[in-house]
C-alpha cells in the first residue's frame, strides 16, 4: 500500500516528529511505500475562504489550485496516517484546516467519498490515560475520528491511537512510545489500521 502520512507540528524537533519518523520506519519495513506531507512546512494555508467553500447546488465543485493539488495526493494514496500533538482534545487548527478545505464536499462527501480503506489518527496527549476515561475523552475522540471523519467519508477502517503523558517523559519512555510508533507501522493495514 501507499501509505499518505501526514504531520501536524509546528517543530520539527519535537517528538511528534520523532513518533512520526518511526511509524514510517515501520510502514516501509512492512513492505509499505510512503509519502510525507509536512503540513506545517508545505505552505498549506489552513483558512477555508470562499473558493473552497461548498457550492450545494453545483454538480461538479470547483476548488483552488492548492486544494486540488492535496486532492491529487490524496488520490495517488491507498491509505492514510496522521501524526499530532493532541490539542484541547482534538487536531491542532493547521490539521483541521486541511480537513476543512481538502476533505470537501463533493470529494471526500456527499456524492463522493474517500477510496481509503486505512487510516490511523497517531496523536500524543501530555495528560495521563486515567484523564481520558475519566470523563469518557478518549471515547468522543474515538467516535469523533473514526466515526465523524474517517466513516462519514468512507474510509471503513479508522484507528485512533493515543500516546500519553508526552510531556517531559524520561529517555525510557520516549524509547517505548517510539516502539509503539514502529509496531503501529508494522502492523498497519491489519486488524483494523
Amino acid at each position: 500500500m501507499k501509505v499518505l502520512v501526514n504531520v501536524t507540528h509546528p517543530r520539527k524537533d519535537s517528538l511528534t516528529f520523532q513518533v512520526a519518523d518511526q511509524l514510517i520506519k515501520g510502514l516501509q519495513d512492512a513492505g509499505h511505500e510512503t509519502e510525507l506531507l509536512d503540513l506545517y512546512r508545505s505552505n498549506f494555508e489552513p483558512l477555508l475562504r470562499e473558493e473552497d467553500e461548498p457550492n450545494w447546488f453545483a454538480d461538479d465543485q470547483c476548488y483552488s489550485q492548492s486544494v486540488k493539488r492535496e486532492m491529487d495526493r490524496l488520490k495517488n494514496a491507498d491509505a492514510l496516517a496522521f501524526v499530532f500533538p493532541l490539542w484541547w482534545w482534538s487536531m491542532p487548527a493547521m490539521l483541521k484546516g486541511y480537513i476543512d478545505r481538502v476533505w470537501n464536499y463533493g470529494f471526500a462527501y456527499g456524492p463522493n467519498k474517500l477510496h481509503h480503506q486505512h487510516v490511523l489518527w497517531l496523536s500524543l496527549a501530555g495528560a495521563p490515560v486515567e484523564r481520558f476515561t475519566k470523563r469518557k475523552y478518549d471515547s468522543m475522540m474515538e467516535h469523533y475520528f473514526n466515526i465523524g471523519l474517517a466513516d462519514y467519508c468512507g474510509i471503513a477502517n479508522s484507528k485512533l491511537h493515543l500516546l500519553y503523558e508526552t510531556i517531559k517523559p524520561n529517555p525510557a519512555y520516549i524509547e517505548d512510545l517510539l516502539n509503539q510508533s514502529y509496531q503501529l507501522g508494522m502492523t498497519f493495514g491489519k486488524n483494523n489500521s
